[in-house]
């Protein structure tokens, strides 16, 4: 199920242009923004910034322009059809069937929670456009060569502010002294403590700690907020070590 996007708009974040309604934002990437990064800037996740502005993969280009929309839901009733629904939002088929995952026209039935992006109507032809763009040239990305060992690996994530935890690393750092530390936990046999890492969809991080459940090809990716690391669920990613 999608998660769910609360946003509450800064006049002066990024290069935001606000509708009149206060209902979708409009963001001017920058160079070295990642979708992780403007996912938590903009209170939602990389799966809904995908899914509204129909990117195919996590890369983004200084310059393109994404939407940040709001999610609202809607709650399938009796001789409902999603033309209907559609028509009702003023939204497309394809894009309910997009958002909600759903894989024909006729899964839907009474009392079915339909997520709703209010003013994402974003041109699909420009968006693809943006996909067969050479990737460009970021800090982050460029130490990513063939040289490199690249593992996929089951991701969670964790916080340093539950009851309990200590917020202190296996190698030693203050996590709650330095809660915008990238840090990730991992099985040493595999990814070595101390390595430098990109993970996708987060950036470059250290691999800084362990955790008794973080067994082969597994990492833990510490997030500030308890809130942000359950929404996160779990992914499959592609980590390279860089060194």
């Amino acid at each position: 199920m999608l998660n769910k996007i609360k946003i509450l708009l800064a006049a002066a974040v990024l290069s935001v242009t606000v509708s009149a309604n206060v209902q979708a934002a409009t963001i001017t990437v920058k160079t070295g923004d990642t979708l992780w990064d403007l996912s938590n800037e903009n209170h939602t996740s990389v799966e809904a910034i995908q899914k509204v502005n129909h990117l195919a993969t996590d890369l983004i280009h200084p310059g393109d322009k994404l939407t940040i929309a709001q999610e609202k839901h809607y709650i399938v009733k009796q001789d409902d059809t999603l033309k209907s629904i559609a028509l009702e939002h003023k939204v497309s088929v394809s894009q309910l069937l997009e958002w909600n995952e759903l894989l024909t026209k006729n899964l839907i039935y009474p009392g079915l929670d339909l997520v709703i992006y209010k003013n994402s109507k974003i041109p699909k032809q420009d968006n693809a456009d943006k996909q067969k763009k050479p990737a460009p040239v970021k800090k982050e990305k460029a130490k990513e060569t063939s040289d490199k060992k690249v593992i996929t690996v089951r991701a969670t994530a964790y916080t340093a502010s539950c009851q309990g935890c200590s917020g202190t690393t296996a190698t030693g750092v203050d996590l709650k002294a330095n809660p915008d530390k990238k840090v990730i936990a991992v099985d040493p046999s595999v990814i070595p403590l101390g390595s430098k890492v990109y993970v996708e969809g987060f950036g470059n991080a250290v691999a800084a700690d362990t955790g008794s459940a973080i067994k082969g090809n597994r990492i833990d990716i510490f997030i500030p907020s308890e809130k942000d690391a359950v929404k996160y669920g779990v992914k499959h990613v592609k980590v390279t070590i860089l060194e």
